[in-house]
């Protein structure tokens, strides 16, 4: 595969753009009629919590909660959507299943929400899969990644920040390096600059590399042929006369 799997899309927009205004939606639902529905959230080790698992992402606290999480997941999405087309969908939906039943196993006994999990998914896999392709393009993200995001591997820590879910970021994490690892990208093809880069390239027939020997010594200087234009002028039985004149300069 090469550099023509990157392509532009609407989607590459549209669909993340709609994901995060399903969260705000649903946000501002459970707001307006009083759902309450942050208690769908994963509660750890109970059967009734195992709903959360699914649940937990799309659901936030507060105001400040979910607009700390919809800026990193639209960008992280787009990325996504647009590098690793192929894998959208199954690093977003199994990102979220496994992830939350880690933070369902590891967690503390208190509501898990937010979509917060989901986003160290993503930044996970994004970094670790595009070091290990090692294409330019996708090192370039990885590193992206981290000028920006490199500062959220601290809260994967306790006692970094109060009210915050250190597991679910923890087990986002683990999971995009899960997923790095098993979840195959096509083999991007280097760029070629240069003609002893094609894979039919002989040296035998190059010219230039004819006038080397095997051990790069140069033995066969290069003959300059005249252009028959020339030659043509060069024979001629016409004969060009100039003539001139010496000024005086008294």
């Amino acid at each position: 595969m090469n550099e023509n799997h990157f392509k532009f899309s609407t989607s590459v927009i549209l669909i993340p753009f709609l994901l995060v205004l399903a969260l705000w939606i649903l946000f501002w639902v459970d707001i307006r009629f009083h759902l309450n529905i942050e208690q769908l959230g994963i509660y750890p080790r109970t059967f009734f919590g195992l709903i959360g698992i699914v649940c937990a992402p799309f659901l936030h606290g507060n105001l400040e909660h979910l607009y700390n999480n919809s800026i990193p997941l639209l960008i992280l999405l787009t990325a996504l959507r647009y590098f690793y087309r192929d894998l959208f969908f199954k690093i977003m939906i199994n990102g979220i299943l496994l992830s939350g039943f880690i933070t369902w196993i590891i967690g503390r006994e208190s509501i898990h929400i937010g979509a917060s999990s989901l986003i160290y998914v993503l930044a996970s896999f994004i970094f670790f899969k595009g070091i290990m392709t090692k294409y330019y393009r996708l090192v370039a993200l990885s590193l992206l990644v981290v000028l920006v995001y490199g500062s959220m591997v601290w809260y994967i820590f306790p006692n970094i920040k109060e009210g915050i879910s250190w597991e679910g970021h923890l087990a986002g994490l683990i999971t995009g390096f899960v997923f790095a690892l098993i979840y195959k990208t096509p083999e991007y093809k280097k760029l070629i600059k240069y003609d002893w880069q094609q894979p039919d390239y002989n040296p035998s027939e190059d010219k230039f590399m004819q006038r080397f020997d095997e051990n790069g010594i140069f033995v066969n200087p290069p003959v300059i042929e005249e252009e028959p234009e020339f030659e043509s002028y060069y024979n001629s039985s016409h004969s060009v006369n100039y003539e001139f004149k010496e000024k005086n300069l008294d």
